[in-house]
């Protein structure tokens, strides 16, 4: 491997991204890390047309050592795909935005007690929160606790820069989710739980990775609302992964003026679930000059996405030198 590749896999609605880097110090010449890992449900992936598949089994067919697993934040369709991943491959490092003995104090939450199917995927992705800590340091591997203004070397040329949460949000999420594990009265615990779920986003972990020259923002699901405080210098990157699957508050012209993106992804499901992919946003962004690509194929106008497995990016010092959608017709 002469450069350096992101893959986005097509998991539907979620995120999952394989990022593998030339270092001559692993065993097999390559640093991989796996951001999110998109979602475990049976359901997002009865229909496989679009090339939808769970990023276990894109994994098993595409064989590799984690070296690094990032939890962006606690969403079904983040984090109970990258329990499935460490399942198959347990990490040597896990990344994510609590503190790391934190999973040890938390009890399992019944997850009979969701009266929606949101509150359903929150109970599940909370409960394999505990489990993929549990996992990731039951094979020796290290939980390391992020926020904002962390830089962090990764392999030769490739480092990454921690842009949010900020120490402030990070105290604001322990604060939540001690309040959601401390209500034992059923009313009061569905309360804060949907609460947290609906602040969750905003936690996300946004990671700008810069290779050489060639930067790379994936902000998790950060929407609008969470670039506050962040100065234009630091989301300035040639690729950009949208956030929030591309909904209408992902993105808006003043953000793509700070980040003047060559490139943009868009993680949205092929049914355009949730108003994913929205189309002016879209349209906004391809207007300032990106090149559009996505992880599954969302239905848009006059756009002909091909069936896909992965996105993959072939990423060199100056940028980005190739972008296919995999297997190739």
């Amino acid at each position: 491997m002469e450069h350096l590749q992101l893959t986005f896999v097509n998991v539907g609605y979620g995120e999952a991204a394989l990022l593998q880097c030339p270092d001559p110090s692993r065993p097999d010449g390559v640093f991989t890390a796996l951001i999110d890992g998109g979602g475990a449900e049976a359901s997002e992936f009865a229909d496989r047309s679009s090339g939808r598949i769970p990023v276990q089994e894109y994994l098993a067919a595409h064989p590799a050592r984690i070296d690094l697993m990032v939890s962006t934040h606690t969403h079904e369709d983040h984090i109970c795909g990258l329990l499935e991943a460490a399942r198959l491959s347990p990490p040597a490092a896990l990344w994510q935005t609590m503190p790391a003995g934190y999973y040890r104090g938390l009890r399992r939450l019944d997850v009979s007690l969701a009266r929606n199917p949101s509150q359903s995927k929150f109970l599940r992705a909370l409960n394999d929160y505990i489990d993929l800590c549990a996992l990731t340091e039951a094979h020796g591997g290290a939980i390391r606790t992020l926020q904002a203004g962390e830089v962090i070397p990764l392999c030769p040329g490739l480092t990454a820069h921690v842009l949010a949460p900020s120490a402030a949000q990070c105290a604001a999420l322990r604060a939540q989710m001690d309040e959601v594990y401390a209500q034992r009265e059923e009313e009061a615990f569905l309360r804060t739980l949907s609460a947290l779920d609906a602040r969750m986003n905003n936690y996300s972990l946004i990671l700008r990775l810069d290779y050489h020259d060639a930067r790379i923002l994936l902000p998790g699901d950060t929407n609008l609302a969470g670039y506050g405080g962040i100065p234009d210098s630091e989301l300035r990157a040639q690729l950009f992964k949208v956030g929030h699957h591309g909904q209408r508050d992902g993105a808006d012209q003043a953000l793509a003026d700070r980040i003047r993106p060559a490139a943009v992804v868009c993680c949205a499901s092929s049914d355009r679930r949730y108003d994913s992919a929205d189309p002016d946003t879209m349209h906004m962004l391809e207007a300032g000059g990106a090149k559009l690509y996505f992880s599954d194929c969302p239905r848009l106008p006059e756009r002909d996405i091909p069936a896909h497995e992965a996105l993959t990016f072939t990423i060199g010092a100056g940028g980005i030198l190739q972008a296919r959608y995999l297997p190739e017709a």
